[in-house]
């Protein structure tokens, strides 16, 4: 009989199959498997779904009908209560799997993670009791020391002796290097009940087990004091050691930069990161920024190396900076804008509040135009994302809420978090390589829901683009992008543009598009020109635009330009079928014959 002995420190796994289907046991081995992990102990009358999915792979496929074959798996006899659940098998034995993945896929019938599949009865992954793993060569974090109990160590000690630190002053002395997140939160429980909530504790946990397993010698370190950041390199290994107060019990030394930054100063993605409210911050994805800070662009300061003997000071590529590309004679010939500095003020706006709506009576091409511009200044289609706005639409459709999804292998439906167009495009803004690339959403209609509800706390990123919010479903810290603009589009007609509240009207630039102003005014004599067609249908426009009495209800060029308006008694048709009912409609139940007043016959009376 083997003698398989379980990984000290560590609490038995479970599994829970779906459709109530039972649950599997296990624990991890001190053994370790092929793969370089722990082995893992699939416990005697665990239940296994008896189907294999066609995600499964060949070896734990052929594990699987080896089991079978041999009795490991047997049949769990059908329940006449529930005829509708799937068949299920039961182990007859304990099972040695190769790792913790190896003995999810023979449970699930299809390849699974086994640190995130496997639970304790708490909930917490399995991936907490094992060791770190692979890490980026070289990463960068803020710590936070300004406010230590009142004491500003970043001023007091760090700079002067050093070093960067945790307080810690409930952890019991750390035997291990790099403990586990586990065992962490076995002594932050412990030394820190009565002292911290439930949330500050779980908060801790993360911080220390960053601060001891995540960091590295040559990681860079930011810290803030008095209104500036101040950066450095990390050069020694975590230590344990008392400290006056209790204050800095954790420490790592630090070479810092001789020089600090104005915090007003900073890129606006690096004020992004640090208004994360954390005591440790991963700032990885602002490496590059912080690296330009540092002056490594000019050789400032000692190399640095890892242990692989690559030089991690090395200059590296300077980072691109965000532009809006400028305005061209042929966008504008292209767009029929005549005045060329009305599109020069539209990248200035842009470039100043990155959000602006474009607003007016319908057909005056407004989704057009925003379609047109985002484009152009983001470099092509790809880089924009299209939404329209309706009363039902709410935030959990716009940014990110749980939604019924179907598990491809298992075709079990469960709700998951799922992105929405406006978190989509931010992730893919946010990307390293894309960060100096304007990405574009436009939303049509955008007045058409209720906006308070659809941008809850995006609201307030949308004014204050430097700053951080923690999200409503996922609870993680986001900011909008600095390279993400919005344009909405907005109908004068429906009168709904008076529901856009105060909040909303200070963080847009509204543009006006009217039949009576340029650009929208003369665009169908210009496109006529172009088209080299007869100029009557523009002098009609602005005879019938002339007898309407609220600017909100002109009528725009747009239904004018497109080709069925050409061919024989278009004219006619279009303006019986699409203009004329939109004048019904504004002047419903005041007794007035708008055929006779609007007609064509009528106006062409009144040209010259």
């Amino acid at each position: 009989m083997p003698q398989f002995v379980r990984l000290p420190g560590t609490p038995e796994f479970r599994i829970k199959l779906p459709k109530d289907g039972g649950e599997a046991r296990g624990h991890l081995l001190t053994e370790f498997g092929g793969n370089g992990t722990h082995k893992f102990l699939l416990l005697k009358d665990s239940s296994v779904v008896a189907e294999a999915w066609p995600g499964l792979g060949d070896h734990a496929r052929r594990t699987r009908a080896e089991l079978r074959s041999d009795g490991g798996f047997a049949d769990v006899p059908a329940d006449p209560a529930r005829p509708e659940a799937p068949p299920r098998w039961v182990a007859t034995r304990d099972i040695e799997c190769n790792s913790s993945s190896a003995a999810a896929a023979l449970v699930y019938g299809y390849d699974a993670s086994g640190p995130e599949s496997w639970r304790t009865a708490e909930g917490h992954p399995l991936a907490d009791y094992l060791s770190t793993g692979w890490r980026a060569p070289r990463k960068a974090w803020l710590v936070r020391g300004s406010n230590v109990s009142g004491h500003n160590l970043v001023r007091q000690l760090w700079l002067e002796e050093g070093f960067v630190s945790l307080a810690g002053s409930h952890l019991p002395p750390l035997e291990e290097a790099e403990p586990t997140k586990s065992t962490l939160r076995r002594f932050v429980e412990e030394g820190y009940e009565g002292a911290a909530s439930y949330n500050q504790k779980r908060g801790l946990v993360d911080e220390v087990h960053a601060f001891l397993t995540q960091m590295r010698v040559g990681d860079t370190v930011a810290a803030i004091a008095d209104g500036r950041l101040h950066v450095g390199r990390i050069t020694g290994e975590a230590v344990q050691t008392a400290s006056p107060g209790g204050l800095s019990n954790l420490r790592r030394t630090v070479a810092w930069s001789p020089r600090g930054h104005a915090y007003e100063e900073l890129p606006e993605e690096v004020q992004q990161k640090l208004s994360v409210q954390h005591d440790v911050v991963d700032l990885t994805g602002v490496l590059e920024a912080l690296d330009g800070l540092t002056g490594r662009m000019e050789g400032a300061g000692p190399a640095v190396d890892d242990g692989t003997g690559e030089d991690l000071t090395a200059e590296r590529p300077a980072q691109r900076e965000l532009s809006l590309p400028d305005i061209t004679g042929e966008l504008a010939a292209d767009l029929l804008v005549h005045d060329h500095s009305w599109l020069q003020e539209m990248r200035e706006l842009l470039l100043d509040e990155r959000q602006l709506v474009f607003y007016g009576p319908p057909g005056t091409g407004k989704t057009f135009l925003a379609m047109k511009l985002a484009e152009y200044f983001g470099g092509g289609p790809e880089q924009v994302k299209i939404v329209q706005f309706h009363p039902s639409y709410a935030y959990e459709d716009f940014f990110e809420g749980f939604r019924p999804v179907e598990d491809p292998e298992t075709r079990e439906v469960a709700f998951r978090l799922t992105a929405g167009p406006l978190r989509e495009l931010a992730d893919l803004a946010s990307r390293e390589g894309n960060r100096h690339i304007p990405h574009f959403l436009i939303i049509d209609e955008i007045n058409r829901a209720n906006l308070a509800k659809v941008f809850g706390e995006l609201y307030f990123l949308l004014e204050y683009r430097t700053k951080s919010v923690r999200l409503t479903y996922s609870g993680d810290d986001f900011a909008l992008p600095p390279n993400l603009f919005v344009i909405g589009t907005m109908n004068t007609a429906d009168r709904s543009i008076a529901l856009v509240d105060a909040a909303m009207r200070r963080r847009f630039a509204f543009v006006e598009l009217s039949p009576r102003t340029e650009p929208t005014a003369g665009l169908l004599a210009r496109w006529l020109r172009r088209e080299d067609r007869d100029p009557e249908p523009a002098q009609l426009l602005d005879a019938l635009n002339a007898r309407i009495d609220d600017a909100d209800f002109a009528i725009g060029p747009s239904y004018l330009m497109k080709p069925g308006v050409y061919r024989a008694g278009g004219l006619e048709r279009t303006w019986r079928t699409k203009i004329l009912p939109l004048l019904e409609e504004h002047h419903y139940g005041e007794g007035l014959d708008v055929a006779a007043r609007y007609a064509l016959d009528a106006l062409r009376e009144q040209l010259p």
